[in-house]
């Protein structure tokens, strides 16, 4: 069985683990050649997102963790499994994995959990249950790891979905080098708060 300890080892060697499904307690160890990665601080929005957000009723939020994780798994195919499960939940005890979510006039609308060591933050996964939900929840987290200190936003994969909010893929060896980097430098998930809806808007407003 997996340890937190050994779990933050692979992090810090530049590999996560994935389960082939729910119903499967393996682990399996990722190395991709490519790495994804989103700008802290500047994701892109789209002009409708950016409408979106202006006509209020948005509001970002320090989640449930253990709510947040299991709405992400919450799919027809998944490969968060139980053991992963018991995993991140031990790890946001440690303070290593934390989740945001965002809400529409008060209602769940997407949310997304990671992990973190040093200045690196390596989300896991992203769900969302309300149009623009998961994409909402992009951007509150990019802003408070920009505020909190961070250097390195990890997504593993890249996505259409996050290439289109600004990710881009680097190779196996630039991502180590910028992992080492993060990893050499200290960040507080909790350093501050989440910014609110009109104060992400000035922020995307200028980078977008």
């Amino acid at each position: 069985m997996l340890t937190p300890a050994q779990l933050l080892n692979g992090y810090a060697r530049g590999v996560f683990p994935m389960a082939e499904s729910a119903d499967d307690d393996r682990l399996w160890w990722f190395d991709p050649p490519m790495r994804g990665v989103l700008p802290i601080g500047g994701i892109h929005a789209s002009r409708s997102l950016r409408r979106d957000l202006r006509r209020g009723g948005w509001s970002g939020h320090f989640g449930d963790f253990a709510t947040v994780v299991r709405a992400c798994a919450d799919r027809e195919s998944t490969w968060i499994n139980e053991p992963l499960f018991s995993l991140y939940l031990q790890l946001n005890a440690m303070g290593h994995a934390h989740a945001i979510e965002v809400r529409q006039d008060g209602i769940f609308a997407g949310g997304i959990f990671g992990v973190t060591l040093g200045a690196a933050f390596f989300g896991e996964s992203m769900v969302s249950a309300r149009t623009n939900g998961s994409k909402m929840a992009l951007l509150w987290t990019s802003s408070h790891l920009a505020r909190c200190g961070f250097r390195l936003f990890d997504t593993q994969f890249l996505t259409p979905h996050l290439e289109r909010m600004g990710g881009f893929e680097i190779p196996r060896t630039a991502y180590r080098r910028q992992l080492a980097v993060a990893l050499s430098r200290n960040a507080d998930f909790g350093a501050a708060p989440l910014p609110d809806a009109d104060q992400l808007w000035q922020e995307i407003t200028q980078t977008s």
